[in-house]
């Protein structure tokens, strides 16, 4: 009897995390519909950090595709974000989208520091974390986990055009670092 109770225990899967905050996995080569261009333009949210310590920014930049035979997301930061710190850190991060009525959302993450006090506890969002311990808040609609695969500064040396010169000429939070992850999960409400 104690055989067949310890069988039954193991066919039985508790709920992840993410489904206890209403989000469902989905298989991002198959379900992602979303046009790549207009879902950055629209900007997102960047979280990187642990259990103890984390931060999030808004991002308006970033590419979603495949390299090296793996879904991939690639996201950039500029050297002065406080969020670089967290990105230099850690092995994951989170991608999230938010709907309309939370919009405000974006727009004070992306125009306060994390440097001056807790964002999400400013803003009343509830930080969760993926098995992993990779922080994302549960009023996101979509949340992408991502294991990095590469990391690396821009180098000046090899801008070939005006656009990246001009950008960088006058800009005070310093060149970006392009971060690109793994796309390993991928939930949305």
């Amino acid at each position: 009897m104690k055989k067949e109770s310890a069988v039954l225990l193991l066919c039985v899967t508790p709920a992840s995390a993410q489904e206890k905050n209403g989000f469902k996995k989905f298989n991002v080569r198959e379900d992602f519909t979303m046009n790549a261009v207009q879902w950055f333009r629209d900007a997102e949210l960047l979280a990187a950090g642990n259990k103890e310590k984390s931060n999030a920014m808004t991002i308006g930049w970033g590419g979603i595709g495949i390299l090296w035979g793996r879904p991939a997301l690639t996201v950039y930061v500029a050297e002065k974000r406080y969020t670089k710190e967290f990105m230099d850190k850690s092995e994951y991060f989170t991608v999230m989208a938010f709907d309309a009525k939370n919009r405000k959302v974006l727009n004070y993450m992306g125009s306060k520091s994390g440097r001056d006090g807790d964002k999400a506890k400013a803003l009343g969002l509830h930080t969760a974390y993926t098995e992993n311990g990779t922080p994302y808040y549960t009023e996101a609609t979509m949340v992408i986990e991502c294991k990095i695969m590469y990391a690396a500064p821009f180098d000046p040396r090899y801008f070939k055009s005006d656009a990246p010169k001009n950008m960088y000429a006058d800009f005070p939070a310093g060149i970006h670092s392009m971060y690109i992850g793994e796309i390993i999960n991928a939930w949305k409400k």
